[in-house]
Formats: structure tokens, sequence, C-alpha cells
């Protein structure tokens, strides 16, 4: 079945081109060390990403890179702000100075820096007014899933892709720690929502090597990516808790992607019960990938979270191995570059919604 060719559309949805905005071409307000192409890098600026747990950030500030740009993210009272990491006096990073809760002090002269990220301080001259000049470029921050958000060049078009049942009461809300990847998010992305790789990559977790069978399965597009509902006899327990199960129970698989590197997946449980995981690849550059991964679930809510974390990230180990050896890094979004099988379907109706978002063809880096 190697090479086999798909229809242009799958039944039950249409591919849905998103507007794509117009593209920024000033040099000057890319990052300096871009490992994206530049049109790519501003299609990708429009989304919504995670970059931080919010139970990680204390009073002090915290520096992360989303798509090359440096950022700093601090408390500021009762809200959060996220801005480049990069005072506007001496260039010195944010992430180096000090921070008390209300604002963060720039290391290298003190000026302090509190909501919105205004100056607030200069210590050599407390009596000045204080230059607009001196103000913060931020971004804007929610706290959602119990992270922190945010969107380099927000629009109205794009939002923070939703998590099923994670409000509902009867759903313990879990938030693993994220994962560093030496990988392409889109390339991790794509194994996360491969079906084919249990039999050969999670034996030693929940797969049985045994069962590499994919049945049929048709993915449907959506406005923003597609879902695709797989069932099949492999389980979801943890190897060694299998007797959990029930013989002959067909579990189901609801993936729902959410364009450009965003997946959850909702596993039907025996007795009605929920798992559901978001797959949250923040790009920190074309070759560097920090995996979040919030989950929520109506079973098992008396267990160690500690016990989730530790399989969670076995599970996700064993992808990454297989994420940071591929090549190339980046993801071919030309269907013709990469030889493709029946059970590659959700891989085919993601590569054509990031084309569809008008992101390169080879999808470089």
């Amino acid at each position: 079945m190697s090479g086999a060719s798909f229809p242009a559309a799958f039944p039950g949805g249409s591919i849905v081109t998103t507007a794509v905005c117009s593209r920024t071409t000033d040099p000057a307000s890319l990052p300096r060390h871009m490992t994206f192409d530049a049109d790519d890098w501003n299609i990708l600026a429009r989304c919504w990403y995670p970059v931080a747990l919010i139970r990680e950030l204390g009073e002090q500030p915290m520096g992360v890179t989303l798509l090359d740009a440096p950022l700093v993210i601090y408390r500021a009272g009762d809200s959060v702000v996220v801005a480049d990491d990069l005072c506007p006096h001496r260039g010195v990073p944010l992430s180096m100075g000090k921070g008390d809760g209300r604002s963060i002090a720039c290391a290298y002269h003190g000026f302090r820096f509190g909501t919105q990220g205004h100056c607030v301080k200069v210590p050599a001259h407390p009596d000045s007014a204080i230059p607009s000049k001196l103000n913060l470029r931020t971004y804007p921050a929610v706290e959602r899933y119990g992270l922190i958000w945010t969107c380099l060049r927000p629009n109205e078009e794009t939002l923070i892709p939703p998590m099923p049942h994670w409000d509902e009461p009867d759903f313990q809300q879990i938030n693993c720690p994220s994962i560093d990847i030496a990988g392409f998010a889109g390339r991790q992305v794509e194994g996360f929502i491969d079906v084919a790789h249990f039999a050969f990559v999670h034996t030693d977790t929940f797969a049985d090597p045994e069962n590499p069978v994919v049945p049929p399965y048709t993915p449907k597009m959506t406005t923003d990516g597609f879902e695709a509902q797989y069932r099949s006899s492999v389980g979801n327990y943890p190897i060694g808790k299998s007797d959990r199960g029930r013989p002959g129970f067909e579990w189901l698989r609801h993936f729902r992607i959410h364009v450009p590197f965003t997946a959850t997946l909702e596993i039907h449980f025996p007795d009605n019960g929920r798992l559901v995981i978001m797959n949250a690849a923040t790009p920190v550059s074309a070759l560097q990938t920090r995996m979040f991964a919030p989950m929520c679930r109506n079973f098992d809510k008396d267990l160690p979270l500690q016990d989730v974390y530790d399989f969670n990230l076995r599970v996700f180990e064993e992808d990454r191995a297989l994420v940071e050896a591929q090549k190339p890094e980046n993801l071919p979004l030309d269907p013709t570059l990469e030889a493709h099988v029946m059970a590659d379907r959700s891989s085919i109706a993601y590569r054509r919604a990031l084309r569809g978002m008008g992101l390169s063809q080879f999808f470089t880096s």
C-alpha cells in the first residue's frame, strides 16, 4: 500500500482554508535568530500557545521562548504579564532580574516594571516623569487548563483550542510537567495522532506488540483542523493493570486536531470512564518543542497524581526518541515527498490542514 493515493477530501467534511492575514514584511518585527521561514513564522505567530504551567510562576520572572522570540513572564498582582524579554533601557534580559509578585526589576539598573508592562520606577531619577518608551512590549496572557497561553500576533480569527470535559464537575483536572523535545512541533503532533505505532513504540507502557492492525477510520475536516474516531481492541491501561479491562471491549479514541500544533485525545474507558489528554506542542523554535499535556478524567480520581505524571512521561519519552530521530527534521507538506499507507489518514489530513493555513509546501526550518 506504500505510495497509495487518497481523495482530495474525506467523506463527511471538506477542506477549510483559513483566511491568511497580511504578512509582516518588516525584518525588524521578526526574531533576531529565526529558524522558520519568514512567511511561515507570520502565520504561526497568529496562533495561541501555552508557554508555562500556572503553578510554576511564582514571584520571580520566568524566561521562555516562543517561535524564536525570547519572552519574560511575571506576576503583577492579580495579573500575569507576558512581554519581550528585553529591558528597553540597555537591552538586558528581564528574566535575569528579580520580582516581588507586583513588579520585576531589571538586573542592570533596577528599572521596575508592573502591570501591562509599564515602567513604574527609574531608581536613578525617582522624581522624574517616566517616558512611555520605557514601557515593555507585551502580549496577551490567558490562564486556561492550568497553563499560561499567549499569542505574538493576536487577531479575532484565532482562539485557544477547546478541551472536552475540563470544566465539568465530575472530572479531575491534572497538569503534568512539560516535556522538552529536540524536534519540530509538527512532527511531535503527527506522532501523537498516529495510531499505527502503538504496537512498536509503546509496548513497555500500554500497547500489545501482537496487535498491530489498524482498523479503518475516516477523518472529518473542521474549521480549524479535523476529527477522527478510531475504534480498536488496543487497550489504554498501563502494562500490569490490564486485568481491569473488559474482554472484547472496543476502545474508542476520539482525536480532535486544532492546527497548527494542538490536539486532544478523548479515550472511552469501560464503565463510561473518560480520559482526555491535550497535546499542546509549543514551538520554541523550528528544532525545539516544549510539550504541555493537561489531562482530565472521571475515574481513578483518588490515585496519586505522581503516578499519572510518571506514566505520562514514560509514554511521551517513548515518542520523543522517534521524533528526535526523524529526517528531515521539518514536516514535508508536499504529499509526494514521503510514502503513505491507509493507516496514515490522520497524518494526511493534518498536513492538508496545515497547507490550508497557507504554510509552505515543505514546512521549512
